[in-house]
């Protein structure tokens, strides 16, 4: 005679410690929870809302300069340390940690216009209006005055400078691109492509000989360090103001353009952006990526800072304050929890790279709510009322007017086209795509 016996091991039902949470056998049968989705969707919707409800992104703000903050450079070996530049010619180094300052330097006669850390850490360079580039030591000066390690005068201004990610070189750019070595007076290797000025340079993070200028005549150029003339030329509608590259790719970068968009390019196809990323109504002055490549923070002249996503055209975060203004320069942290931002009215601003991310260490019960939240609002992302609620946003008034009108102008400028193609010999006029209008022109 066969006699069935439940069989139950407490140890799958029991709790480990008196701390644990009670374990709870379930069954998920979809037949047993007809209401699942339903309930989901609830947890989805409620989520988002609470999302909104703690997104305070600013952390808070450094003040100490007496002037604009025109450019700003993060310590690759220290995420507490950050060196800013002025446009009264003054550097500071700041901790970041207890928001104060290390050092003061007068390092230039009118501005700063750019700063970079060496690969090993020891020192940084700076470059000014007076036409010199100076190398200091990030080390306090036991005493006296701060004197440079070493300086270099050059024959015209310099606007940009950035620094090899290995090796003991630098580039410079003014009217032309410049390779430096740091134990020589002169330039290894110059570049030029018969413009007047160039904005910036910047180096490839992953194929490091490899760089990229953006030009007063509308244009973008890269180079090889190795070779001995200009690789390739992009010419835009208009002018770039700065140029990224994305430290995960290699071959995608991104420029910060004056008609108030970005572009993302690959540089094995220049014919047109792969994608374009619209939300400011101003010019845009600084963007860069974050760690991890997907991501990227842009400041404007419109006084809003803006997180766009990498394969997105549109902004999924808008900062603001009432007492910023022009955002000259925007960077993000190493550990990718952290913005840091420069303005117009000397002010250095921390925000959190997601604003409604909780400050501080979570506990696992915690990490795993947020993890179940996350999935959910994924899965209800393109629901009418969760999308709403989650793309909606607060910005200053002027910002609101202007995105109207530009919305404005863009239909009308839509409507032209469309009347144009309607009335013209069919075959005529081709209508081209937003992506196929931005480069005028492609010289090898």
């Amino acid at each position: 005679m066969k006699i069935k016996v439940i069989s139950r091991n407490p140890d799958d039902y029991g709790r480990e410690t008196k701390r644990d949470i009670q374990r709870l056998p379930r069954n998920y049968d979809p037949s047993l929870h007809p209401f699942e989705s339903a309930r989901e969707y609830t947890r989805a919707l409620n989520a988002t809302k609470l999302e909104r409800v703690f997104a305070k992104p600013f952390v808070g703000a450094i003040d100490g300069h007496r002037d604009g903050v025109n450019c700003m450079a993060k310590h690759p070996g220290s995420l507490s340390t950050l060196l800013t530049g002025a446009c009264d010619g003054e550097i500071r180094i700041w901790n970041l940690a207890s928001r104060d300052c290390r050092r003061t330097i007068q390092a230039h006669t009118g501005f700063v216009r750019g700063i970079c850390v060496t690969p090993d850490h020891d020192n940084f360079l700076s470059i000014g209006d007076d036409k010199t580039i100076k190398m200091w030591s990030l080390s306090a000066p036991g005493t006296g005055e701060e004197e440079p390690v070493h300086t270099i005068l050059g024959k015209s201004i310099f606007t940009g400078i950035d620094h090899h990610w290995k090796d003991a070189t630098f580039a410079t750019c003014g009217q032309t691109v410049d390779i430096w070595d740091h134990s020589r007076a002169e330039p290894l290797r110059t570049f030029s492509w018969g413009v007047d000025s160039l904005n910036c340079v910047r180096f490839n993070p992953i194929e490091k000989h490899y760089l990229a200028s953006c030009a007063a005549d509308r244009s973008i150029i890269l180079y090889d360090m190795r070779g001995s003339s200009p690789l390739r030329k992009v010419i835009l509608n208009m002018r770039s103001n700065v140029i990224a590259w994305n430290p995960m790719e290699a071959f995608v970068f991104t420029v910060a353009n004056e008609d108030h968009n970005l572009y993302s390019f690959d540089i094995r196809r220049l014919t047109s952006p792969f994608n374009i990323h619209m939300d400011h109504v101003n010019a845009v002055l600084d963007l860069d990526y974050s760690p991890t490549g997907r991501e990227f923070v842009s400041g404007s002249f419109d006084k809003t800072i803006r997180i766009f996503q990498l394969e997105k055209g549109r902004s999924r975060e808008v900062y603001h304050t009432k007492r910023m203004q022009r955002v000259f320069c925007i960077k993000w942290s190493l550990d990718n929890k952290y913005i840091l931002s420069g303005s117009d009215e000397t002010n250095i601003r921390i925000w959190k790279a997601k604003a409604a991310e909780k400050i501080g260490k979570l506990t696992p019960r915690e990490e795993s709510a947020l993890a179940y939240n996350d999935k959910l609002k994924e899965k209800f992302q393109h629901h009418p009322q969760v999308r709403r609620i989650a793309r909606h946003r607060h910005v200053p008034k002027e910002v609101y007017h202007l995105t109207r009108q530009t919305r404005i102008m863009k239909d009308s400028r839509r409507r032209k086209e469309d009347n144009r193609i309607r009335h013209s010999k069919p075959g005529s006029i081709k209508k081209k795509r937003e992506r196929e209008k931005v480069v005028v022109a492609e010289q090898e």
